[in-house]
């Protein structure tokens, strides 16, 4: 496939990102590094040449182990945000989200539990909405406790 969709835009950057929801007795599955003290989505840049269900179909097994099939697209979400990796620190970032539910099978559990991610180790980790761990997006910890059958939106400014 092509390259990330990171796309420089005067001094900041433009993200097309999908992120995968993926529930497991009634928890759901996220992914945090030793850089960051919070936890984000299991997913990643959509690539130039796929389609965000591609995108998101190849994130999961590349972080899990696992190939899984779409449910249903759950969220789209716009935020702005200051970058806080070694490689886009302070700049401005606006990203686009779309989050889809996972079939998850039964039997599911990772191959491993970390995976490689540039030159960070990135681990995945079940949480639950009482979880007192920062992560994103933000509304996981309230839409995901009654998940329902429609696609919402999400907007956020965090600059």
């Amino acid at each position: 496939m092509g390259k990330d969709m990171t796309v420089p835009c005067g001094d900041g950057l433009i993200n097309i990102r999908v992120g995968a929801i993926i529930l497991k007795d009634g928890r759901f599955l996220m992914v945090g590094n030793d850089r960051e003290n919070y936890l984000y989505s299991v997913g990643g840049r959509i690539q130039f040449g796929e389609t965000s269900e591609q995108a998101v179909v190849r994130e999961v097994e590349e972080e899990t182990g696992v190939r899984m099939e779409i449910d249903r697209l759950g969220f789209v979400s716009e935020v702005y945000f200051y970058g806080d990796s070694p490689s886009n620190l302070g700049k401005t970032i606006y990203e686009m989200s779309l989050y889809y539910y996972m079939k998850v099978p039964e039997d599911f559990s990772p191959v491993s539990e970390d995976f490689k991610e540039g030159e960070a180790t990135e681990h995945l980790r079940w949480v639950s909405v009482d979880d007192e761990i920062k992560m994103f997006p933000t509304f996981f910890k309230t839409e995901l406790s009654h998940p329902e059958h429609v696609v919402k939106y999400f907007l956020r400014d965090d600059r």
